[in-house]
Order: C-alpha cells, then sequence, then structure tokens
C-alpha cells in the first residue's frame, strides 16, 4: 500500500530552500533558493554569500556604517547564486524557490534567465521601492509570483 503522508512538491522544494539558506554565513538575513524544471527535477540552489574567492573571515558583514564597510557592495543573492551555479542546459520555464521575496538586481536575472514562475516564502521588504520594483517587472514580463502557504508540517533532520 502507498504511503499516503508524504511531502508535497512545494513543501519539498521550499524546504531545499530553507535548508540551503542555513548555509549563510550572514548573522542578519540568511536566504535559499532552489530552482527547478517544469518536471519537477532540481536545477539548481544558492544562497546568500560573499562572491567566491572572497573570504568570509575578511568581508564586512554588518548592516550599518560606511557603504563599503557594510555587506551590502558584496554578497551575492540567493536567487543570483543559485542561478550562476547552474552548469548547463536552459533554465527557460523553470521554477524558482526563494524564502525572501527577490529584490529588483535579483528579479531581473530571473527574468534574463527565463524563470516563469517564484514561489517565495516571505516578503518582509514588501514596502520597499526595490520589491516594489521586481513585482511591476514580474507582471510586465508574465513572470507569475505565489506566496507559499505553510502547512505547519514538522520535519526533523538530525545530523
Amino acid at each position: 500500500m502507498k504511503r499516503n503522508d508524504y511531502i508535497s512538491w512545494d513543501e519539498y522544494f521550499m524546504g531545499i530552500s530553507l535548508l540551503s539558506a542555513q548555509r549563510s554565513k550572514d548573522s542578519h538575513t540568511q536566504v535559499g533558493a532552489c530552482i527547478v524544471s517544469q518536471d519537477n527535477k532540481i536545477l539548481s540552489v544558492g544562497y546568500n554569500g560573499m562572491p567566491t574567492g572572497c573570504s568570509d573571515d575578511e568581508m564586512p558583514w554588518d548592516r550599518n556604517g560606511e557603504f563599503l564597510d557594510t555587506k551590502y557592495p558584496f554578497v551575492c543573492h540567493a536567487e543570483l547564486n543559485a542561478i550562476l551555479n547552474h552548469a548547463a542546459g536552459s533554465l527557460q520555464n523553470a521554477k524558482i524557490y526563494v524564502s525572501l521575496f527577490p529584490c529588483n538586481e535579483c528579479a531581473k536575472a530571473i527574468i534574463q534567465s527565463g524563470i516563469k514562475e517564484v514561489v517565495y516564502w516571505e516578503d518582509k521588504y514588501a514596502d520597499t521601492d526595490g520589491v516594489k520594483a521586481s513585482k511591476k517587472m514580474f507582471e510586465l514580463t508574465g513572470v507569475k509570483i505565489r506566496r507559499y502557504i505553510p502547512t505547519n508540517r514538522e520535519i526533523t533532520i538530525r545530523l
């Protein structure tokens, strides 16, 4: 008999996104992303962090202060990392699961890469100009946006 308490595709891929976020060294915001094909195959994952070759110990992680003393000019966002981590083939018509709604810079990369749906967990910066710009670009280009509705299912992974 087939079991019927297995997780849905949305739970699975958002779970991968949330797990990927745990790789981030950022003490303030951890973001994860998981890109999947139309036939539910994982194409790539990413999380927010410093560019390859930039030591996590030598780069700034502060949110306040002089611009070059903060993380903002340096950190590569989860969505962009997932797009850049994709080794081969096209992302055309793919779907991206993200733990935080994409900023305007990541929205441009999502659109340019051919991803057609964004499923997000949290939209805590909804009132910012950057997120408003993202939503406008997604609307203009036909990229579907959908908030993930938590199922409150608890899954424990012991490592």
